[in-house]
């Protein structure tokens, strides 16, 4: 996928989005960039030992959003996903604090949308922290909808997480 020139805009908010950004299969050598957007971006993070697990396994898609320009290829973000039979869940989602609001979490849930289809998933699910309005945006934009609560489900601070599910493939 490439970006535009133009810069993105949101709630006041401008991104630049003139790099070009790829979305790929990720790799071991990811695993120390996505190890620190991981920290970054949670509170109670994955590990780097529990990220390199998720990447071994055939029942995960595991894509990276990487920029490019200027002197290389810069991770951006990731989204980990699980398939189950027909059903699918987006276990972990993350954009570098640097990148959002350009597009990059968008990216990454089409692309894994696509592999889920491919998969022969029919049903999306995730779970997102109730205050998260960011987030709640990005997946309700795409179509997902609140079917449940999990009440207590985070920790550090203790919130409750919100289930959302979309329609993804053909009935």
């Amino acid at each position: 996928m490439g970006g535009s020139a133009r810069p993105a805009t949101r709630k006041g908010v401008t991104a630049p989005v003139g790099k070009a950004l790829e979305v790929r299969r990720a790799t071991r050598q990811d695993l120390g960039r996505i190890a620190e957007i991981e920290r970054a971006s949670f509170s109670d993070p994955w590990s780097y030992d529990a990220l390199a697990t998720a990447l071994g396994l055939a029942h995960i898609r595991f894509l990276v959003a990487a920029e490019s320009g200027g002197a290389g290829s810069r991770l951006a973000g990731y989204v980990v996903a699980l398939v189950m039979g027909d059903e699918g869940e987006i276990a972990d989602i993350a954009v570098d604090p640097s990148a959002r609001r350009a597009g990059v979490g968008r990216a990454l849930l089409g692309r894994v949308e696509e592999e889920m289809v491919r998969c022969g998933v029919r049903t999306l699910y995730l779970e997102v922290r109730e205050s998260n309005l960011a987030a709640l945006g990005l997946y309700q934009g795409r179509g997902f909808e609140a079917v449940g609560r999990r009440r207590g489900y985070y920790r550090h601070p203790v919130e409750d997480a919100l289930v959302l599910r979309r329609e993804i493939g053909s009935t």
